[in-house]
């Protein structure tokens, strides 16, 4: 595919489709959006938001329209499957065995990650700021899944990288003191800050839930422009989607 995607790299069965998109899309939008913004919560406008969601399903020959969440940096996970509320789930994972139901996943700096069975039966996708990777949104989504985690892989999306990501001593501690080896995460800066390997922890987190299978990562979304970012934009960054749904 042309450069306005990224198309994970890991070794998910051939029934398994994952895409990540990029500012650089086949969108409309304006200004500091580049032109593929597809968070209808980042101030642009809703008009163009709408337009480049379909410009999306229509690049990535998706059956129907992906299943966007309301995501609120929390654990829950939404059963595509199972009785969904109409309108945009209010969760931060999301999971199908169903052929036909892309997952998305938005992100500016958060870490996406995508989750599918070795047998390709089900798929997942995670959005994991500090405060769900803390409270164990990976976990909850891979309990989700129809597979032991021995049998599920997993892809870790564009995040901010540990050069560009900067936090106080309170993200710190949130991780360390379940898993004081989670320190090699954080490198010291000035008193009280530490720059965080956001998908450093996310890989320790995976690995001690069991997953064994764990790819991507080396991303960092603050320096690469192909990428929104909350850190180097500010308020009107918008959003990139990660996306990943089964073939029937």
């Amino acid at each position: 595919m042309s450069e306005a995607w990224v198309i994970p790299d890991w070794p998910a069965p051939p029934r398994v489709r994952a895409a990540v998109s990029t500012r650089q899309g086949p969108g409309v939008s304006a200004g500091l959006y580049g032109r593929l913004n597809l968070g209808a919560r980042a101030g642009d406008a809703a008009e163009a938001v709408e337009s480049n969601r379909r410009a999306v399903q229509r690049a990535l020959e998706l059956p129907r329209a992906p299943h966007w969440l309301q995501q609120v940096h929390g654990i829950e996970v939404a059963d595509i499957d199972g009785e969904t509320p109409e309108g945009e789930p209010r969760a931060d994972a999301a999971v199908t065995c169903q052929a036909g139901e892309p997952l998305a996943i938005l992100t500016a700096d958060c870490l996406p990650v995508l989750f599918c069975t070795q047998d390709g039966s089900g798929v997942a996708a995670a959005h994991a700021g500090w405060r769900g990777l803390a409270g164990g949104v990976l976990e909850a989504a891979l309990v989700s899944l129809p597979s032991p985690p021995g049998q599920v892989m997993a892809w870790l999306g564009p995040c901010i990288g540990a050069p560009s990501y900067e936090v106080g001593e309170e993200v710190r501690e949130a991780f360390i003191g379940t898993d004081p080896g989670a320190a090699a995460c954080f490198t010291p800066t000035h008193p009280g800050h530490w720059l965080c390997d956001l998908a450093g922890l996310a890989d320790r987190r995976l690995r001690a839930a069991g997953i064994g299978s764990v790819h991507g990562g080396g991303f960092d979304t603050r320096i690469d422009d192909r990428f929104y970012s909350y850190r180097r934009d500010g308020a009107q960054s918008g959003r990139f989607a990660s996306l990943i749904w089964l073939a029937p």
